[in-house]
């Protein structure tokens, strides 16, 4: 052998013995915790203190346009921000006078909203894309809260209205005096839509204020996608009425989907034969003309607006025909031009809608938040989750004083936006500049335009939701849980109520997260034959366990819920219940002491509570052997937890780690914690896991491993030297 050969074989003793020995980390000090006094003084100054630059950058991230409009690239980026906001102003006439049926009001507030928060969004929004304005669920909700309003106020259904003598309509437009003689049905179905409006926005404001735009993380896509298209049932439900040309209340409380389905086929020999006819007709052209847009999106340079050109032509047809006049037919009625003077909120209306403004809040800034990120991520650019807070509660409290209803992000009209060349909010002021123009001088012409028509363009905008059942099998094959939360959500929100799918969306999603902690189980891990890599037995072939030490490791946090498993489940996958075995030890030395003989007690390596015998087979001197796979059987003398995927320990999980090392080390089995993350190392050294014992220094308990075969090692060299279960 010759010098090189010597000097590779010294490099591959001294790799080997550095291989053998533990490897040691040494911890960062802490920080000496601070005073109470210097804690205050430090968030006084960060959050108080007033600077130039400070306030320089307070202004610009609350107000986003100041911070991109001096960089706006005006030949790249104007033209299709254009083009964008032209279009998606056009889609919104129709839109917005239609779902204002939604929510209970009249056309010229559903145009309004969608003219404030255009412009409210462009100044204080931070996605570049979304268009917010009227969405569908949105209006439900509001309306659902206006029509239980307008009843507890004391006036009279649609229908009634519809069906009494002018004298009665008089009457019933002064409800019960609580809100004034000048204030009629219309005047009071606003006023309360927007004290709604109001409080959902200083709710969302207030979100912001207190940084709260993470609670977005916490409803998930399949939640979301649920609700929505449970409440699009809803939705298509109360539109049929409309369809149909009947003049039925929309029911309130629970399960309103049956009740309004009872309404409409008791009330079917009611039907107005114009209605039904240019319904069919409306919806014979808009659906396949809109799947046309769909399957040549990609070479239209923008959607053709088949929307509008149906509402213009329905409106002459209806204006000529006298469809109002001579068949009964309902039609969107006066428009007014021009805006109302601004209107302070019924602040006595609060604490009755205080409850489900927060509901709407929720939803409103979930939707917005879930559109701005998902847009974002897809151009390149990030948004603040809690500036898109401020934007959405101003675009609800502002408006609110123009008589305007909730608004939040409507994802057909961001798709249409980001489709047709947006790149800026700009998009959105060319969209207002639209509304504006049909404000002030074109509003009126829509006087005879049947709500019928308008009930058809939100049906045919329903399209995208209602298709999410066809994915219903894609879904359950990709993830069972995620589709179990949106069956349950769609459900909830369809058949029971809207507000409470979305409650029942978030019970249920935070009971599977709580599930799977509790689902989960102790894994034994065997070792790679040419490689320190520990995986599950049962998952890979090839691996191997060692004499007398057992390596697991348990998949979740060990915290109150699931301590008890956690020990169950080690227990179990042992093959020997400590408790179980001390009991049954406590039994043998009474029985013996009993019968008069010397108290022998048995050297214990391990033990099968279940394989070990009777309780009068115990015989002195005799071992009880552990089952661990139920193959063979192999006598244990130590334990190497894997702790790894264990992300956090809570006093309970620490008391559960503590009894589990108690137990087994007093039936002599070596029980050692490997590859524990740092908090849980500071929660285990907090609980006291680690106790110094009297006349030793405590630093073979404080020993921790940062490898498992470290501590398979460290194990083993305990059994060779036979003090493994060595007290001091």
């Amino acid at each position: 052998m010759n010098h090189g050969d010597d000097c590779c074989t010294a490099a591959e003793d001294g790799a080997q013995s550095d291989q053998q020995q533990p490897l040691i980390l040494e911890r960062v000090e802490e920080e000496k915790a601070k005073s109470w006094q210097s804690v205050v003084s430090h968030c006084l100054n960060k959050h108080c203190l007033c600077t130039p630059k400070k306030a320089k950058s307070k202004l610009l991230g609350f107000v986003p346009i100041l911070k991109w409009l001096p960089r706006y690239q005006l030949r790249e980026w104007l033209l299709g921000d254009v083009m964008s906001g032209l279009i998606v102003g056009i889609l919104l006439v129709p839109q917005s006078i239609a779902y204002s049926l939604l929510a209970s009001q009249d056309p010229i507030y559903g145009l309004y909203t969608s003219f404030f928060s255009s412009i409210i969004y462009a100044l204080l929004g931070t996605s570049r894309h979304i268009s917010v304005g009227i969405f569908g669920v949105l209006c439900l909700l509001v309306g659902q809260v206006v029509d239980r309003e307008l009843a507890l106020a004391g006036y009279l259904t649609e229908s009634a209205i519809l069906n009494s003598s002018n004298s009665t309509v008089l009457l019933a437009g002064q409800g019960n005096g609580s809100v004034g003689v000048g204030c009629d049905r219309s005047c009071y179905a606003i006023t309360v839509g927007a004290t709604v409006t109001f409080t959902a926005g200083v709710y969302q404001v207030l979100m912001g204020i207190f940084q709260v735009g993470f609670v977005s993380v916490y409803l998930s896509d399949s939640l979301l996608s649920g609700f929505a298209t449970g409440a699009s049932l809803t939705i298509l439900t109360s539109q049929f009425k409309y369809l149909l040309g009947l003049k039925i209340p929309r029911p309130q409380g629970w399960f309103t989907l049956f009740k309004t389905w009872y309404s409409l086929l008791t009330n079917l020999s009611h039907t107005n034969i114009c209605d039904l006819v240019t319904s069919l007709v409306c919806l014979l052209i808009l659906i396949p003309t809109k799947e046309l847009n769909n399957r040549f999106k990609a070479k239209l340079k923008a959607p053709i607006p088949f929307e509008l050109f149906v509402v213009v032509i329905a409106t002459v047809a209806s204006h000529f025909g006298s469809f109002n006049s001579d068949y009964g037919s309902g039609v969107a009625g006066d428009i007014p031009t021009g805006f109302l003077p601004p209107q302070l909120p019924m602040w006595t209306l609060i604490p009755n809608i205080a409850v489900d403004a927060f509901s709407i809040a929720i939803v409103g800034f979930a939707i917005t938040v879930s559109l701005s990120e998902m847009f974002a991520k897809k151009h390149g650019y990030t948004v603040d989750a809690n500036q898109e807070l401020y934007a959405i509660g101003f675009c609800n409290i502002l408006p609110s004083f123009f008589r305007c209803f909730t608004t939040s992000a409507a994802l057909t009209k961001t798709l249409v936006k980001e489709s047709t060349g947006c790149q800026t909010q700009i998009s959105g002021l060319v969209s207002a500049l639209v509304l504006l123009l049909v404000l002030l001088v074109i509003a009126p012409l829509f006087y005879s335009l049947q709500k019928c028509v308008l009930a058809v363009i939100i049906l045919v905008n329903l399209r995208g939701a209602l298709r999410k059942f066809t994915d219903i099998p894609d879904m359950w094959r990709v993830n069972r849980v995620d589709t179990s939360i949106w069956l349950i959500t769609m459900a909830t929100s369809a058949l029971v109520n809207t507000e409470l799918g979305l409650l029942v969306g978030v019970l249920v999603s935070a009971l599977c997260v709580l599930g799977r902690t509790q689902r989960a189980q102790v894994l034994e891990l065997g070792r790679a034959t040419t490689r320190d890599h520990y995986d599950d037995l049962l998952s890979y072939r090839g691996l191997r366990t060692h004499p007398g030490v057992a390596v697991f490791r348990y998949e979740a946090p060990i915290y109150y819920a699931n301590q008890s498993l956690f020990k169950k489940s080690l227990y179990r996958c042992v093959g020997l219940d400590p408790v179980k075995e001390k009991t049954r030890l406590m039994k043998f030395k009474r029985k013996n002491k009993q019968q008069g003989e010397v108290a022998r007690v048995p050297h214990i390596n391990s033990g099968d509570t279940e394989g070990a015998g009777k309780e009068d087979g115990f015989e002195a001197g005799a071992t009880v052997t552990s089952m661990l796979d139920n193959k063979s059987s192999r006598s244990l003398r130590s334990l190497v937890i894997d702790c790894s995927a264990i992300l956090f320990l809570d006093t309970a999980g620490v008391n559960a780690l503590k009894e589990v090392l108690k137990d087994y080390e007093e039936l002599g089995i070596k029980v050692v914690l490997a590859r524990c993350n740092i908090s849980v190392l500071d929660a285990l050294e907090r609980g006291g896991y680690y106790p110094i014992k009297k006349g030793c220094d405590g630093g073979e308990n404080k020993i921790m491993f940062f490898t498992i075969a470290d501590a398979v090692r460290y194990v083993q060299s305990l059994s060779a030297n036979g003090d493994y279960d060595s007290k001091c």
